[in-house]
């Protein structure tokens, strides 16, 4: 049985992702903020594990995972969740950067140094969801594109050390999704959120799954994603 450990089941791409894998059959193991949350993704995908661990705090995923039973295996490990605050670089506090290079860059980096053992006995997968902002910095995107630049070097560094492994890394960079975070962009952009202008979340899942079904005899590296309309 395939086991994906995955990051931002809760909304938008994450959760499209989570019911795709579910639904064939796969085993799924749901990164969780808090205990509550673990028991809604309990209930809402019958039979999936759960971990605790807050993202926005990265210097203490190693212990509250070590408080935890882990899962026996891991082929897959999906980094998903993601935030952005808007705002100018001369607006910008350092808490607003902090909070976005945790949850983006340095949670990610850490679940996969923790994580990584277990891709390479299964010579697993690693999929960085990451963003057209982390391929181009727009004005007041700084801070967001900032941690999703640095999620670029993030995989690119590791599938370069893991290629020997069998381990294979892939980015993904959708353009503007419909999603919550996208409404919450919207609002700070100070404009109408209008969903049926972007890419529906499933349409970045079935991109992704493609990527995690490849055949092994190929690998895709980099993968963008843009809206058709």
């Amino acid at each position: 049985m395939t086991t994906h450990l995955i990051t931002g089941a809760g909304s938008g791409i994450g959760a499209a992702v989570t019911r795709r894998l579910h639904e064939r059959g796969d085993d799924v193991v749901l990164v969780a903020r808090d205990a509550g949350r673990a028991k809604e993704f309990e209930a809402r995908y019958p039979g999936a594990g759960t971990l605790v661990a807050d993202l926005a705090d990265p210097d203490r995923i190693s212990w509250a995972l070590g408080q935890q039973s882990m899962p026996s295996s891991v082929d897959s490990l999906l980094h998903i969740a993601g935030i952005v605050d808007l705002g100018p670089v001369g607006d910008l506090r350092p808490k607003t950067w902090r909070q976005q290079l945790n949850v983006n860059l340095i949670a990610p980096a850490e679940l996969t140094r923790l994580f990584l053992p277990q891709l390479r006995a299964a010579q697993g997968h690693v999929v960085f969801v990451n963003s057209g902002a982390g391929l181009a910095a727009h004005a007041e995107w700084a801070a967001y594109a900032a941690s999703k630049h640095g999620l670029k070097a993030l995989a690119d560094s590791l599938r370069h050390e893991e290629h020997a492994a069998g381990v294979r890394v892939t980015s993904v960079y959708p353009g503007r999704t419909a999603s919550p975070m996208q409404a919450k962009v919207h609002s700070q952009e100070g404009k109408e959120y209008d969903p049926s202008r972007w890419i529906d979340p499933e349409s970045v899942a079935t991109a992704i799954l493609t990527a995690l079904d490849l055949p092994r005899d190929a690998e895709i590296n980099d993968l963008t994603v843009r809206p058709g309309r």
